[in-house]
């Protein structure tokens, strides 16, 4: 059995979902981890795109002028709560950095703010979150269900969504590379 280390998991660390996981929201996924204790852990998906509606008060679309304002699923857990991840520092009291230049947080003026600048930060508006208890991701990685891969915010905002997990693998190399190419329904193949 290869000796897999537990410290690799880290705040600004992504977990990249092995081809085990070949069902549900997190086919696929790529989680940012924000919070990795041993109390437990917590990240945001990254990769999954979500039609959403928002009411005009959250997000009044004919004022939206940044061009770098996306929605995403988060995760599971609580996918009614709405999470700013972003990359700007201007806000430090309300933010939490995550990794350089990934900040997570922010308040409904900041958001205002910045969805109306027309040269505002990169912002996710991530839905839900996914969370795990003490010791659960160490076991899940241990079990083979993750890959991990630092995370950069060129990755979170800069890299097509649908296209970031095959993205990452073929960065990653060697055996991680091939697994890149395996099409997403097998019956194709």
């Amino acid at each position: 059995m290869e000796n897999k280390p537990y410290a690799n998991i880290q705040k600004g660390t992504f977990l990249i979902a092995t081809p085990d996981i070949d069902v549900g929201l997190f086919f696929r996924g790529v989680i940012l981890v924000c919070e990795h204790t041993p109390g437990g852990s917590f990240g945001i998906m990254i990769n999954k795109s979500l039609e959403l509606e928002l009411p005009e008060e959250i997000i009044n679309i004919s004022n939206l002028a940044n061009p770098n304002v996306s929605i995403r699923a988060g995760g599971p857990v609580q996918p009614n709560q709405m999470m700013l991840l972003h990359t700007s520092d201007s806000i430090p009291e309300q933010t939490l950095q995550i990794c350089d230049g990934v900040y997570l947080g922010g308040d409904l003026q900041f958001l205002q703010e910045s969805i109306t600048d027309e040269n505002g930060p990169p912002i996710n508006l991530c839905f839900g979150y996914a969370g795990w208890g003490a010791g659960q991701l160490e076991r899940e990685y241990l079990d083979g269900n993750w890959f991990i891969h630092p995370a950069s915010a060129r990755h979170i905002f800069y890299v097509d969504p649908e296209k970031l997990w095959a993205s990452l693998l073929r960065e990653m190399g060697g055996k991680y590379a091939s697994l890149s190419l395996i099409p997403e329904d097998l019956s194709v193949n």
